[in-house]
Protein backbone atom coordinates (compact mmCIF):
# COMPACT_ATOMS: atom_id res chain seq x y z
CA UNK A 1 0.00 0.00 0.00
CA UNK A 2 0.82 3.71 -0.87
CA UNK A 3 2.51 5.07 2.55
CA UNK A 4 0.47 7.99 2.14
CA UNK A 5 -2.50 6.07 2.13
CA UNK A 6 -1.59 4.13 5.16
CA UNK A 7 -0.61 7.45 6.62
CA UNK A 8 -4.46 8.31 5.83
CA UNK A 9 -5.71 5.42 6.77
CA UNK A 10 -3.96 5.77 10.11
CA UNK A 11 -5.09 9.28 10.70
CA UNK A 12 -8.48 8.58 10.39
CA UNK A 13 -8.86 5.48 12.62
CA UNK A 14 -7.01 7.67 15.24
CA UNK A 15 -9.57 10.17 14.63
CA UNK A 16 -12.39 7.35 14.97
CA UNK A 17 -14.91 8.96 12.62
CA UNK A 18 -18.52 8.10 13.15
CA UNK A 19 -19.41 5.45 10.54
CA UNK A 20 -21.21 7.29 7.14
CA UNK A 21 -24.77 4.90 7.84
CA UNK A 22 -25.04 6.45 11.00
CA UNK A 23 -25.11 9.95 10.57
CA UNK A 24 -27.74 12.43 9.32
CA UNK A 25 -27.42 12.99 5.81
CA UNK A 26 -27.03 16.62 5.87
CA UNK A 27 -23.98 16.30 8.47
CA UNK A 28 -22.78 13.76 6.57
CA UNK A 29 -22.68 16.06 3.40
CA UNK A 30 -20.85 18.61 5.44
CA UNK A 31 -18.29 16.19 6.72
CA UNK A 32 -17.65 14.64 2.72
CA UNK A 33 -17.22 18.19 1.62
CA UNK A 34 -15.25 19.07 4.65
CA UNK A 35 -13.08 16.23 3.43
CA UNK A 36 -12.69 16.83 0.72
CA UNK A 37 -11.67 20.51 0.95
CA UNK A 38 -8.71 19.28 3.45
CA UNK A 39 -7.19 16.68 0.85
CA UNK A 40 -7.02 19.52 -1.58
CA UNK A 41 -3.85 22.11 -1.99
CA UNK A 42 -6.02 24.38 -4.15
CA UNK A 43 -6.18 23.53 -8.03
CA UNK A 44 -3.26 23.94 -10.02
CA UNK A 45 -5.90 24.74 -12.39
CA UNK A 46 -7.61 27.66 -10.91
CA UNK A 47 -7.69 29.98 -13.55
CA UNK A 48 -10.15 27.92 -15.93
CA UNK A 49 -12.86 29.88 -16.75
CA UNK A 50 -15.81 28.20 -15.52
CA UNK A 51 -20.28 28.54 -15.34
CA UNK A 52 -22.66 27.60 -13.02
CA UNK A 53 -26.38 27.86 -14.34
CA UNK A 54 -29.75 25.36 -13.65
CA UNK A 55 -30.86 23.65 -16.49
CA UNK A 56 -34.64 21.58 -16.70
CA UNK A 57 -34.08 18.10 -16.53
CA UNK A 58 -37.89 17.29 -17.29
CA UNK A 59 -38.83 17.22 -13.80
CA UNK A 60 -37.35 19.75 -12.03
CA UNK A 61 -34.35 21.48 -11.94
CA UNK A 62 -30.90 20.66 -11.34
CA UNK A 63 -27.55 22.61 -11.77
CA UNK A 64 -24.61 22.09 -14.08
CA UNK A 65 -20.82 23.58 -14.12
CA UNK A 66 -19.31 23.82 -17.26
CA UNK A 67 -15.56 24.24 -17.77
CA UNK A 68 -13.83 25.60 -20.84
CA UNK A 69 -10.40 24.30 -21.29
CA UNK A 70 -6.90 26.95 -21.97
CA UNK A 71 -6.29 24.78 -25.10
CA UNK A 72 -9.40 23.65 -27.12
CA UNK A 73 -9.36 20.71 -28.71
CA UNK A 74 -12.81 19.63 -29.69
CA UNK A 75 -13.41 17.97 -27.16
CA UNK A 76 -16.73 17.12 -24.12
CA UNK A 77 -16.60 15.81 -21.17
CA UNK A 78 -20.12 15.01 -19.08
CA UNK A 79 -18.74 14.33 -15.61
CA UNK A 80 -20.83 12.25 -13.11
CA UNK A 81 -19.16 12.85 -9.48
CA UNK A 82 -19.08 10.44 -6.54
CA UNK A 83 -19.99 9.76 -3.19
CA UNK A 84 -22.80 7.03 -2.99
CA UNK A 85 -25.72 9.10 -4.59
CA UNK A 86 -26.01 10.76 -1.41
CA UNK A 87 -23.42 13.09 -0.63
CA UNK A 88 -20.36 14.93 -2.69
CA UNK A 89 -21.51 17.67 -5.65
CA UNK A 90 -20.02 20.16 -8.07
CA UNK A 91 -17.59 21.78 -5.55
CA UNK A 92 -16.33 18.75 -4.07
CA UNK A 93 -15.18 17.34 -7.36
CA UNK A 94 -13.74 21.02 -9.09
CA UNK A 95 -11.02 20.16 -8.77
CA UNK A 96 -11.01 16.73 -10.89
CA UNK A 97 -13.07 18.60 -12.89
CA UNK A 98 -10.71 21.24 -13.75
CA UNK A 99 -7.81 18.74 -14.44
CA UNK A 100 -9.98 16.95 -16.72
CA UNK A 101 -10.88 20.31 -19.04
CA UNK A 102 -7.02 21.05 -18.92
CA UNK A 103 -5.46 17.86 -19.60
CA UNK A 104 -8.05 16.33 -21.96
CA UNK A 105 -8.35 19.84 -23.96
CA UNK A 106 -12.63 19.18 -23.35
CA UNK A 107 -15.18 21.36 -21.97
CA UNK A 108 -16.40 19.61 -19.15
CA UNK A 109 -19.72 19.80 -18.11
CA UNK A 110 -20.09 18.67 -14.15
CA UNK A 111 -23.69 17.70 -13.05
CA UNK A 112 -25.17 18.46 -9.70
CA UNK A 113 -27.77 15.91 -9.99
CA UNK A 114 -29.99 15.49 -7.48
CA UNK A 115 -29.26 13.02 -4.33
CA UNK A 116 -31.02 10.23 -2.68
CA UNK A 117 -32.65 9.83 -0.50
CA UNK A 118 -34.95 12.69 -0.96
CA UNK A 119 -34.18 11.68 -4.86
CA UNK A 120 -34.06 7.86 -4.90
CA UNK A 121 -33.46 6.00 -8.68
CA UNK A 122 -34.26 6.55 -11.27
CA UNK A 123 -33.86 10.65 -10.04
CA UNK A 124 -30.00 10.46 -10.39
CA UNK A 125 -30.05 9.16 -13.62
CA UNK A 126 -32.90 11.08 -15.19
CA UNK A 127 -31.03 13.91 -14.35
CA UNK A 128 -27.83 12.53 -16.01
CA UNK A 129 -29.16 11.62 -18.85
CA UNK A 130 -31.00 15.10 -19.59
CA UNK A 131 -27.56 16.82 -18.56
CA UNK A 132 -25.72 15.06 -21.51
CA UNK A 133 -28.51 15.65 -23.65
CA UNK A 134 -28.51 19.42 -23.16
CA UNK A 135 -24.32 19.36 -22.94
CA UNK A 136 -24.49 17.65 -26.32
CA UNK A 137 -26.91 20.19 -27.80
CA UNK A 138 -24.42 23.29 -25.95
CA UNK A 139 -21.65 22.23 -27.40
CA UNK A 140 -22.14 20.42 -30.98
CA UNK A 141 -19.82 18.53 -32.95
CA UNK A 142 -17.06 17.43 -30.37
CA UNK A 143 -15.87 13.69 -28.83
CA UNK A 144 -18.42 13.50 -26.07
CA UNK A 145 -17.31 11.43 -23.02
CA UNK A 146 -19.37 10.49 -20.54
CA UNK A 147 -17.62 10.07 -17.31
CA UNK A 148 -17.86 9.84 -13.62
CA UNK A 149 -16.23 8.13 -10.42
CA UNK A 150 -17.56 5.93 -7.58
CA UNK A 151 -21.48 5.88 -7.90
CA UNK A 152 -20.83 8.76 -10.50
CA UNK A 153 -19.21 5.82 -12.57
CA UNK A 154 -22.32 3.52 -12.22
CA UNK A 155 -24.65 6.48 -13.62
CA UNK A 156 -21.94 6.79 -16.52
CA UNK A 157 -22.98 3.42 -18.07
CA UNK A 158 -26.64 4.04 -17.46
CA UNK A 159 -26.70 7.08 -19.08
CA UNK A 160 -24.68 5.13 -21.98
CA UNK A 161 -27.07 2.00 -21.40
CA UNK A 162 -29.82 4.57 -22.46
CA UNK A 163 -28.37 6.34 -25.06
CA UNK A 164 -27.96 3.40 -26.77
CA UNK A 165 -31.05 2.35 -25.95
CA UNK A 166 -32.90 5.44 -27.07
CA UNK A 167 -31.11 6.76 -30.15
CA UNK A 168 -29.82 9.45 -28.39
CA UNK A 169 -26.46 11.05 -27.25
CA UNK A 170 -23.70 8.86 -29.74
CA UNK A 171 -20.63 9.39 -26.99
CA UNK A 172 -16.65 8.42 -28.76
CA UNK A 173 -16.06 6.69 -25.34
CA UNK A 174 -16.39 6.07 -21.51
CA UNK A 175 -14.18 6.80 -18.43
CA UNK A 176 -14.91 5.19 -15.24
CA UNK A 177 -13.24 5.34 -11.83
CA UNK A 178 -13.98 2.66 -9.53
CA UNK A 179 -17.65 2.34 -10.29
CA UNK A 180 -19.76 0.00 -8.06
CA UNK A 181 -21.27 -2.40 -10.08
CA UNK A 182 -22.83 -5.51 -7.68
CA UNK A 183 -25.46 -3.95 -5.66
CA UNK A 184 -25.20 -7.47 -3.49
CA UNK A 185 -21.10 -6.67 -2.75
CA UNK A 186 -20.28 -10.15 -2.87
CA UNK A 187 -16.60 -9.82 -4.38
CA UNK A 188 -13.59 -11.53 -2.42
CA UNK A 189 -12.07 -7.57 -2.58
CA UNK A 190 -15.38 -6.28 -0.93
CA UNK A 191 -14.95 -9.27 2.08
CA UNK A 192 -10.92 -8.81 2.27
CA UNK A 193 -11.01 -4.34 2.22
CA UNK A 194 -14.61 -3.81 3.58
CA UNK A 195 -13.46 -2.20 6.80
CA UNK A 196 -10.52 -0.52 7.45
CA UNK A 197 -9.22 0.81 4.01
CA UNK A 198 -11.25 4.23 4.08
CA UNK A 199 -14.45 2.99 2.11
CA UNK A 200 -16.21 0.89 4.35
CA UNK A 201 -18.66 -2.17 3.09
CA UNK A 202 -21.10 -1.47 5.25
CA UNK A 203 -21.71 2.22 4.13
CA UNK A 204 -21.80 1.01 0.86
CA UNK A 205 -24.52 -1.32 1.69
CA UNK A 206 -26.44 1.87 3.61
CA UNK A 207 -25.85 3.63 0.29
CA UNK A 208 -27.14 1.45 -1.71
CA UNK A 209 -30.05 1.54 0.66
CA UNK A 210 -30.81 5.31 0.08
CA UNK A 211 -30.25 5.01 -3.55
CA UNK A 212 -32.34 1.87 -4.82
CA UNK A 213 -34.10 1.12 -1.31
CA UNK A 214 -36.42 -1.62 -3.09
CA UNK A 215 -34.41 -4.39 -3.29
CA UNK A 216 -36.76 -6.10 -5.82
CA UNK A 217 -35.71 -2.63 -8.10
CA UNK A 218 -31.61 -3.52 -8.11
CA UNK A 219 -31.56 -6.30 -10.37
CA UNK A 220 -32.58 -3.24 -13.09
CA UNK A 221 -29.30 -3.13 -15.52
CA UNK A 222 -28.45 0.30 -14.84
CA UNK A 223 -27.92 -1.23 -10.93
CA UNK A 224 -26.54 -4.28 -11.29
CA UNK A 225 -24.14 -3.57 -14.22
CA UNK A 226 -22.89 -7.09 -13.52
CA UNK A 227 -26.03 -8.42 -15.12
CA UNK A 228 -26.51 -5.80 -17.75
CA UNK A 229 -25.91 -6.15 -22.03
CA UNK A 230 -23.10 -3.98 -22.65
CA UNK A 231 -23.02 -4.81 -26.12
CA UNK A 232 -23.12 -1.80 -28.70
CA UNK A 233 -21.80 0.70 -25.68
CA UNK A 234 -18.84 2.77 -26.65
CA UNK A 235 -15.32 2.55 -25.93
CA UNK A 236 -14.44 2.24 -21.95
CA UNK A 237 -11.61 3.04 -20.13
CA UNK A 238 -12.15 1.89 -15.85
CA UNK A 239 -10.08 2.59 -13.07
CA UNK A 240 -9.85 0.25 -9.99
CA UNK A 241 -7.66 0.71 -7.05
CA UNK A 242 -5.91 -2.17 -5.32
CA UNK A 243 -7.64 -1.50 -1.98
CA UNK A 244 -10.59 -0.82 -2.67
CA UNK A 245 -14.01 -3.15 -1.74
CA UNK A 246 -15.30 -2.45 -5.28
CA UNK A 247 -11.91 -3.40 -7.34
CA UNK A 248 -13.41 -6.61 -7.79
CA UNK A 249 -16.25 -5.48 -9.32
CA UNK A 250 -14.57 -2.94 -11.64
CA UNK A 251 -11.88 -5.60 -12.88
CA UNK A 252 -15.04 -8.29 -13.52
CA UNK A 253 -16.81 -5.30 -15.07
CA UNK A 254 -14.22 -5.14 -18.05
CA UNK A 255 -14.21 -8.13 -18.37
CA UNK A 256 -18.04 -8.70 -18.94
CA UNK A 257 -17.54 -5.28 -21.37
CA UNK A 258 -15.42 -6.96 -22.96
CA UNK A 259 -17.27 -10.08 -23.65
CA UNK A 260 -19.64 -7.85 -25.19
CA UNK A 261 -17.58 -6.48 -28.16
CA UNK A 262 -16.72 -3.50 -26.19
CA UNK A 263 -12.99 -1.91 -26.31
CA UNK A 264 -12.00 -1.83 -22.37
CA UNK A 265 -8.60 -0.72 -20.83
CA UNK A 266 -8.66 -1.43 -17.55
CA UNK A 267 -6.10 0.95 -15.89
CA UNK A 268 -4.27 -0.70 -12.23
CA UNK A 269 -3.36 1.60 -9.09
CA UNK A 270 -2.24 -0.87 -7.26
CA UNK A 271 -1.75 0.59 -4.10
CA UNK A 272 -4.50 3.15 -3.80
CA UNK A 273 -8.13 3.13 -2.55
CA UNK A 274 -11.11 4.37 -3.53
CA UNK A 275 -11.98 7.64 -3.65
CA UNK A 276 -8.11 8.51 -4.75
CA UNK A 277 -9.01 11.56 -7.53
CA UNK A 278 -9.58 13.29 -4.67
CA UNK A 279 -6.10 12.46 -3.26
CA UNK A 280 -4.28 13.76 -6.13
CA UNK A 281 -3.25 16.79 -4.33
CA UNK A 282 -2.08 15.19 -1.59
CA UNK A 283 -0.81 11.69 -2.62
CA UNK A 284 1.81 11.15 -5.43
CA UNK A 285 0.70 7.81 -6.26
CA UNK A 286 -3.26 9.40 -6.22
CA UNK A 287 -1.64 11.95 -9.04
CA UNK A 288 -0.17 9.80 -11.32
CA UNK A 289 -3.07 7.51 -11.15
CA UNK A 290 -5.13 9.98 -12.01
CA UNK A 291 -2.85 10.68 -14.72
CA UNK A 292 -2.52 7.47 -15.94
CA UNK A 293 -6.37 7.43 -16.37
CA UNK A 294 -6.66 10.64 -18.45
CA UNK A 295 -3.86 9.65 -20.81
CA UNK A 296 -5.64 6.21 -21.18
CA UNK A 297 -8.70 8.38 -22.22
CA UNK A 298 -6.40 10.61 -24.37
CA UNK A 299 -5.37 7.20 -26.23
CA UNK A 300 -9.17 6.53 -26.70
CA UNK A 301 -9.75 9.72 -28.56
CA UNK A 302 -6.63 9.92 -30.31
CA UNK A 303 -8.16 6.98 -32.20
CA UNK A 304 -11.46 8.32 -32.93
CA UNK A 305 -10.98 10.38 -36.23
CA UNK A 306 -14.67 12.41 -35.97
CA UNK A 307 -17.52 13.35 -33.49
CA UNK A 308 -20.09 10.69 -33.76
Amino acid sequence: MDRFVRALIQWQAGSRPEPARTLPVARLRERYAEQATQLSRGSRYAGIETKDQLIDGGDGEFGVRTYLPPTDRGRLVTYLHGGGWVVGDVDTHDPVCRRIAAELGAVVVSVDYRRAPEHPHPGPLRDGIAASEWADRAFPGRLHVIAGDSAGGALAVGISMHHRDHGGVGFAGQLLVYPPADPELRSRSAREYGTGYLSEVDDLRWYYDQYVPDPAHRTAPEIDLLGADHRGLPPAVIGTAGFDPLYDEGVELAERMAAHGVLVRQVSAPGLVHGYLLMADTVPAADQATADVLAAVEDLLASAPTAP
